[in-house]
């Protein structure tokens, strides 16, 4: 990761950290799998290991079409349908372990030299989530963040909410309480406040159900 000072706001250089470490601990974690530990069950219903490493493959390589989007100011949506997008990751989860390592391995890198050339005026050319909604491309390197630093929980390796950054856990919990409508959140230890609000396991008692988000 190249941090251009001049490029990038204070924001964006936060997230772009938290990027860089969230991925080392989960490649870390990846690595440490051989096939058979890469094939059983994740934390996510329905999913195993392999499916949780095909979804953050093919998710740096969809956060790489929002900064060619920005970067071009061609229309490049994160992925050309939801069909096409779980379909990916079937096939991804399908690969042997080192052929699919390697699909991360290759996106990770990929993602990390096109926001590297992201120029300063450009971070903040507007594009669009996955869910449509738009955001300037100063938002994808939080995008991604989020998307290391849960998914290595969902590996089900041992990481916790607990070992995730707390400046991380605090701006996770401000995000995900927007984006939920929600004018409180129950109180609690700040790792299990995260994962109350993020759809995963927790210890909080007589929180109501939010369903799964993420």
């Amino acid at each position: 990761m190249h941090l251009n000072r001049d490029a990038e706001g204070g924001a964006v250089l936060r997230s772009r950290k938290w990027v860089e470490d969230g991925t080392r601990l989960f490649t870390a974690q990846v690595a440490a799998l051989d096939e058979q530990g890469m094939a059983q069950p994740s934390l996510l219903p329905g999913w195993t290991r392999k499916h949780v490493v095909a979804h953050v493959a093919a998710n740096a390589e969809a956060l790489g079409n929002l900064v060619h989007w920005a970067k071009t100011g061609e229309p490049t949506p994160m992925y050309p349908s939801r069909e096409q997008r779980d379909a990916d990751i079937e096939a991804g989860a399908a690969l042997p372990a080192s052929r699919l390592v390697a699909w991360l391995e290759e996106a990770v890198r990929e993602l990390d030299t096109a926001m590297d050339g992201l120029s300063g005026t450009r971070w903040q050319a507007e594009v669009r989530t996955a869910q449509g909604k738009p955001v300037p491309a100063t938002a994808i390197p939080w995008l991604r963040a989020r998307e290391v630093w849960l998914h290595t929980v969902d590996l089900g390796t041992g990481v916790t909410f607990a070992d995730l950054p707390g400046e991380f856990l605090t701006e996770l919990v401000a995000d995900v309480q927007a984006q939920r409508g929600l004018t409180t959140v129950p109180d609690g230890p700040l790792p299990e406040v995260a994962a109350y609000l993020t759809g995963r396991p927790h210890s909080l008692v007589n929180a109501p159900d939010l369903g799964p988000w993420l």
